[in-house]
């Protein structure tokens, strides 16, 4: 890949440069603090900024222009998402798991209908969308879900339970995965299908996480009436679908998330200078700068990684096996990251937003936390080794 970007490259930076810097809210920062404590003003404020973007055309810019996209190329889409990360833009994976996964998967298995209905109201805002894959049972074996949908006449009556369902209370649709066909293997026997949230049966319970706030949910389903046409793919191909949104959720937007890391040892690095150690800075501490000069190594091997799945996207047209590569690697780098931060606070790690005493707000115990579920959510760092071992390196399955 040449790292280096074109003059039309750059003028798009800049372009984009431009409209964060005219557009984001400076309240955005206190309002992320206080997600916690208050969800429902988070949950607006994202649908209002990501509404901002779609008006501007900055939502789902590498989206078909049919579709209301802008058509990027990757570099542009890598471009973009690093300029907002660098300027701490809002995450909008919070209002967007419809922009990130579901519209892709129409995109590549739905029907014109599909893509006419929903694409345009995703990139808007208008409806927001939760997936339905984890269940109690089927986190990391995702393929032994038990959810069922079964077909009578033109509809697919639902049962089950899914659990670890993100902006579930929030959202007007679901993508789903479901067992259509039991008396096949495991991963021919199920179907995506799209689901009103709004439908009788649904029962949605909020889950409390280790960090204070309920993002996601646990989601029952009771005899849920889906219309036949909201089969996304084939039926009992819906493991093609999966692999289409799983692939996409470790692709080229996790770029977003090494600069976040970058500005995060920014942070840590200025932390390092204003407090001590032993009675001195903790920048003059051997073992410290030791482990500040690795994190910026991860850092940088982190960039570089995305880079070589962006590749792979520009030749195939669709992210491969090794974007596993990349999310094995952020989602521990980032534990250790936020482990260092707690190892320099020391005694202050304890102290939480809230507290008069707490550092940056209390922001490192709660990233401390909530790195926690960065190796399990999207597939497990277990589950990652195994899809890097057998279809990367080509090694026999255990």
């Amino acid at each position: 890949m040449n790292l280096d970007y074109t003059p039309e490259e750059e003028a798009f930076r800049n372009q984009v440069r431009s409209w964060v810097s005219a557009n984001l809210s400076p309240d955005w920062e206190q309002i992320s603090l206080r997600q916690a404590e208050n969800m429902d003003e988070s949950m607006a404020f994202l649908k209002k900024w990501q509404r901002k973007l779609y008006d501007a055309g900055w939502a789902g810019i590498s989206w078909p222009k049919d579709y209301g996209g802008r058509g990027a190329t990757i570099n542009e889409q890598l471009i973009f998402t690093e300029e907002m990360a660098k300027t701490k833009a809002p995450n909008l994976m919070n209002v967007s798991i419809g922009i990130e996964l579901v519209g892709p998967a129409i995109i590549h298995h739905g029907t014109e209908a599909q893509k006419q209905r929903y694409l345009r109201k995703i990139l808007s805002a208008e409806e927001i969308w939760c997936q339905g894959f984890s269940e109690p049972g089927a986190g990391s074996d995702l393929a032994s879900l038990q959810t069922r949908a079964t077909l009578e006449n033109d509809h697919f009556v639902v049962t089950g339970q899914k659990v670890w369902t993100s902006w579930a209370e929030y959202s007007d649709f679901c993508i789903l995965l479901a067992r259509t066909d039991p008396d096949v293997p495991k991963h021919k026997g199920i179907s995506c299908v799209l689901v009103d949230m709004k439908s009788p049966g649904i029962t949605i319970r909020p889950t409390v996480q280790i960090t204070g706030e309920a993002e996601f949910s646990e989601v029952f389903f009771d005899g849920v009436r889906v219309p036949k046409e909201n089969l996304v793919g084939i039926i009992n191909q819906g493991w093609t679908v999966a692999m289409t949104i799983l692939m996409h959720e470790r692709g080229t937007s996790a770029i977003g998330y090494q600069i976040r890391f970058r500005n995060e040892l920014d942070d840590l690095i200025r932390l390092a200078k204003s407090h001590d150690h032993d009675g001195r800075p903790i920048s003059e501490d051997p073992e410290f700068r030791r482990k500040l000069a690795q994190s910026f190594i991860d850092v940088e091997v982190l960039k570089y990684n995305i880079y070589r799945s962006a590749t792979q996207i520009m030749r195939s047209g669709k992210p491969g096996p090794e974007s596993s590569i990349v999310k094995l690697f952020w989602s521990e780098m980032d534990r250790r990251q936020k482990a260092l931060g707690m190892e320099m606070l020391g005694l202050y790690s304890q102290l939480v937003n809230g507290s008069e005493w707490a550092v940056d707000h209390g922001k490192w115990p709660r990233a401390f936390l909530w790195s926690r579920a960065g190796t399990i959510y999207a597939g497990s760092s277990e589950i990652q080794r195994n899809i890097i071992a057998e279809r990367v390196l080509g090694m026999p399955r255990a």
